[in-house]
């Protein structure tokens, strides 16, 4: 799913599978969730080029429908759905970890509207995006720090904007560190009520980790171990076995999630428990793997191997940490 390409998604829009669920008169499809949770599942399991599109179509996308101006949905969410305009998620800093709500970028009021600066961190592909929606302080930090927060729409090319691309240990640079110095933002950028921004940011992390991306990164790798070309012994099969069969049951759970948000009911300790238990059983099918082909493996296991091994350090990372989630699930449990 970090795979990135701009020509991918261009021809996803094209055939109407971006902005599936909004209305025609945004550029949508009008289709149900259930329809654009088995097109992005296909996708994953695919292994499919998404990147370019991803937050845009999942996250943005949702967000404007819900606490957009009406010229914010006309001039967006149409050329979002066509797969030619890309939106990064300004969300974590340095020094912040998962705790967003410590958010030291500010945006300060001007003439015309605000100006922005400090520096975001870990942004996937800021450097082949057009906007950043980012979470900024708006308002001095005084009791409940979850207020006095807005989300901006900053264009990626403006005036003191500088993207810096990360390198991981895959050789790839998905991530960036954004850094905004003195950056202009019209006031009609604001998404939603200037310092009500942390409620649109529950509702985009809901839509971040309870989808089928939080425990299908290491499908290919699964499907490889399934596909009879990998000699398997009793307690191969045994791992593989409790693999799929967990696989299914977060696969369910993910899919009341959605039927959730389409209710508008929360979703903040079911969404939590995707992303938690997922991101766990994604570094387990990478582990049966190891298990399975070990050192001798070879042929596609072996690259699927590699790669997995160097992704999954941040499988429980990405989205809020685990840890984090935890604190989530165990408050709506009442814990």
């Amino acid at each position: 799913m970090q795979g990135h390409s701009a020509e991918f998604s261009r021809r996803l829009g094209d055939r109407g599978w971006l902005g599936m669920t909004w209305p025609r008169r945004y550029g949508g499809a009008g289709r149900s969730p259930r329809e654009r949770f088995t097109v992005v599942e296909e996708l994953l399991a695919a292994g499919a080029p998404i990147a370019a599109h991803w937050i845009a179509d999942r996250q943005t996308g949702p967000l404007l429908l819900r606490v957009g101006t009406e010229r914010q949905k006309r001039a967006f969410l149409p050329e979002i759905a066509r797969g030619r305009l890309f939106v990064a998620a300004g969300l974590s800093e340095a020094d912040s970890g998962s705790d967003l709500a410590s958010v030291r970028t500010r945006a300060t009021p001007t003439a015309t509207g605000w100006r922005v600066s400090r520096r975001k961190v870990w942004t996937s592909h800021a450097h082949r995006s057009h906007y950043l929606l980012a979470l900024v302080r708006t308002a001095p930090r005084e009791g409940d720090r979850h207020t006095g927060l807005s989300q901006l729409l900053i264009r990626l090319d403006a005036p003191g904007v500088h993207v810096r691309p990360i390198e991981v240990m895959t050789g790839e640079a998905h991530f960036t560190e954004v850094t905004l110095d003195d950056v202009d933002v019209p006031a009609d950028m604001v998404v939603g009520t200037v310092g009500d921004g942390w409620r649109g940011v529950l509702a985009e992390l809901a839509f971040e980790r309870s989808g089928p991306e939080r425990y299908l990164s290491t499908f290919p790798l699964l499907a490889e171990l399934t596909s009879g070309q990998v000699g398997q012994d009793t307690a191969a099969l045994v791992d593989i076995g409790s693999a799929t069969a967990r696989l299914w049951a977060l696969r369910m759970l993910s899919l009341r999630v959605q039927d959730l948000l389409e209710w508008g009911k929360p979703t903040d300790t079911a969404a939590a428990l995707v992303k938690d238990v997922g991101t766990r059983l994604e570094g387990e099918i990478v582990d049966i793997a190891r298990r399975a082909g070990g050192p001798a493996a070879s042929g596609a296991l072996a690259g699927l191997l590699r790669d997995a091994q160097l992704a999954a350090p941040s499988f429980t990372l990405r989205g809020g940490t685990n840890e984090i989630l935890r604190g989530l699930v165990a408050r709506g449990l009442e814990v």
